[in-house]
């Protein structure tokens, strides 16, 4: 996968390497799901871009929820998580590519 995690004794890093699919992106990002119920809420989805060292972390997820919140409801579902990976590509920098 393109996120990958290092660690050392007092730190855990996760860095963006190289192109991952839109399948690959969809599963780290519902490692972040913390309650379980299968959509990402702007604190689960602000967590995700922390643990890429995104900047700007709450300001990012309150746009992201924006973005993709199609039908208004404050969480992303699996039917708006395109709408997330395009926000991911255009104000994320990540490189989500579409699997052969």
């Amino acid at each position: 996968m393109a996120i990958r995690t290092t660690s050392t004794a007092s730190t855990t890093t996760r860095s963006v390497d190289g192109d991952m699919t839109v399948e690959e992106f969809k599963e780290w990002l519902m490692k972040f799901d913390t309650d379980r119920d299968g959509r990402i809420s702007r604190e689960e989805l602000k967590r995700a871009i922390r643990s890429i060292r995104g900047r700007f972390s709450g300001w990012k997820s309150r746009r992201g929820i924006s973005y993709a919140d199609s039908d208004g409801s404050g969480f992303i579902d699996e039917g708006e998580m395109d709408n997330l990976v395009a926000f991911a590509r255009k104000s994320l920098g990540l490189k989500i590519v579409v699997s052969n």
